[in-house]
């Protein structure tokens, strides 16, 4: 009777795991400054060229929130 195992483990050596998370943390931080333009811009406009763009000024953050985080 012949066994055969394989224990294919993938390793990651410290510098790959490095670089993804260097990489997570700096998409996150693009993430925020777009989410934080987004608001700044939006609330440098009046009401109303709010009124015309259809954008009620309560619902800023949340139309921040989706250029940012969900596209």
């Amino acid at each position: 009777m012949t066994t055969v195992s394989d224990f294919n483990v993938p390793t990651h050596s410290l510098r790959t795991i490095f670089v993804e998370r260097f990489n997570t943390m700096r998409e996150q931080m693009a993430k925020r400054a777009t989410y934080r333009t987004t608001v700044a811009e939006l609330n440098s406009l009046s009401g109303r060229d709010l009124a015309d763009l259809g954008i009620h000024r309560s619902s800023i953050r949340s139309i921040a929130y989706e250029a940012a985080y969900i596209k």
